[in-house]
């Protein structure tokens, strides 16, 4: 969790505890990894992804093993805080997923993705912060940024997989103004969730009736 041998200040021990408190669909497993070593004095690191259909046995998302949807989530935290963030907390996120064809060829794709990440952020369009905290004038979020990428990869010759795979890929930051990080973490599946296709919380998929 950390860099260095120093106990680990109470902040940051508050901030990861409340990771623990975030409530996740349970399509989506979530499990800790190796943090980045030199990006802040404190990292703690998430694995996120999209577990498959009627697989059972230990989770995967406690390994760096990939999946058609899957991400990362890191939490910074700097004592000192850091001019760039605005604060001593900073999230970092990162999603993969395969999407369709047709939804990789759609040129508003980026601009759909960063505002599946906005929405669940809950930062208003064309803004980098959110609204205050209830009971506070400090926003939730602070100096949201990131890149949106589409990109479609054709396989040749002697190489298994489909011809063709379209994948988004989502990266970004930003600062969290207080430990209390479920919320964050929250956001974040549903992103995750989105750009893996899942229908809407309690909306279920029809299928074939059992023996058909």
């Amino acid at each position: 969790m950390t860099t260095g041998a120093q106990p680990e200040p109470v902040d940051f021990t508050r901030a990861v505890a409340s990771l623990d408190e975030a409530v996740v669909r349970p399509e989506i497993e979530v499990g800790s990894i190796r943090p980045p070593q030199r990006l802040a004095p404190y990292s703690y690191a998430l694995g996120v992804e999209v577990a498959p259909p009627e697989v059972g046995g230990t989770s995967s998302a406690d390994t760096d093993v990939t999946g058609s949807a899957f991400g990362r989530l890191v939490l910074l935290y700097d004592p000192d805080g850091q001019e760039a963030w605005n604060g001593t907390f900073r999230m970092v996120a990162f999603v993969q997923a395969e999407v369709e064809a047709d939804l990789a060829n759609d040129p508003l794709l980026p601009e759909v993705a960063w505002e599946w990440l906005t929405e669940a952020l809950g930062v208003p369009s064309g803004s980098t912060e959110s609204a205050p905290l209830l009971g506070s004038d400090t926003p939730a979020v602070l100096a949201l940024g990131g890149t949106v990428t589409a990109t479609t990869s054709v396989r040749y010759g002697d190489i298994a997989g489909p011809p063709r795979a379209h994948q988004l890929e989502l990266r970004a930051s930003w600062t969290a103004s207080s430990p209390a990080l479920a919320g964050h973490l929250e956001a974040f599946c549903e992103v995750l969730a989105s750009a893996a296709g899942l229908p809407p919380t309690g909306v279920a998929t029809l299928g074939r009736p059992v023996g058909q």
